[in-house]
């Protein structure tokens, strides 16, 4: 069964629209783990518009579950990451003005660089992720890097999908048998939802994890938290 990470930033945009603490963040992670979530997610950015890095420290003690981190190894983004050693670090390499994640790694241009930042978080038994396209050339360049696992991007997926195109899925599908032929991990997210996850889920081999905000959160509003939970953990089996 691949496991379902839930993304509570959009809790944290809406709490940050008013000032106060409502919707608390960590009460809506422990609710999430309570619903069954098996993951909590979280991508501080460096202005903190949406999840700030002092929620990811009072996260910490309340996420039971897995408890990933996304973000930019930026200084500051590194010392808390040592900091709090979540379960997961996913590396994402998006710009400081970035609205959502656009773009993977260039694993074979920046190797160096994540190798070393890998090194360190792995030392620090941390288990790494690096996010990135379904290139299969990227791939083998993730495996360079010594990464534990990769993060699919599937925004390109999810829009194809909903224009009717099933075969977008087909990259992903080979990317995730090579990467499994490597002995690396496969998570994937972005833009996966309640219309798309089963048929991904459905031809993507060895998917261990996806990280889902923005749907979830949305979908939500109209079904409950709760309840659009289990539909996904159902859809994920």
């Amino acid at each position: 069964m691949t496991k379902l990470s839930v993304n509570i930033n959009k809790i944290a945009t809406l709490r940050n629209s008013r000032g106060g603490n409502e919707p608390n963040v960590v009460r809506f992670a422990q609710d999430v783990q309570r619903f069954g979530a098996e993951g909590v997610t979280i991508h501080p950015r460096p202005d903190e518009r949406h999840i700030r890095y002092q929620d990811a420290y009072d996260l910490k003690p309340e996420v039971y579950t897995e408890y990933n981190i996304e973000g930019n190894p930026i200084d500051k983004f590194v010392t808390m990451v040592l900091d709090i050693k979540p379960t997961q670090v996913t590396l994402v390499p998006d710009a400081v003005d970035a609205i959502t994640s656009n773009a993977g790694w260039d694993t074979i241009k920046h190797k160096d660089f994540l190798k070393d930042i890998i090194k360190e978080f792995k030392n620090n038994g941390i288990r790494t992720s690096i996010f990135v396209d379904p290139v299969l050339k990227q791939i083998e360049g993730a495996k360079e890097t010594g990464t534990d696992r990769i993060e699919l991007y599937t925004e390109a997926f999810a829009h194809q999908y909903g224009l009717g195109n099933k075969t977008a899925i087909q990259p992903y599908n080979e990317c995730a048998v090579l990467a499994d032929s490597l002995d690396i991990g496969v998570n994937a997210g972005h833009d996966l939802s309640l219309e798309n996850i089963e048929f991904f889920k459905a031809n993507t081999p060895n998917l261990l994890e996806v990280s889902i905000g923005h749907a979830l959160i949305a979908e939500s509003l109209y079904l409950g938290v709760e309840n659009v939970i289990q539909m996904y953990l159902h859809k994920l089996k």
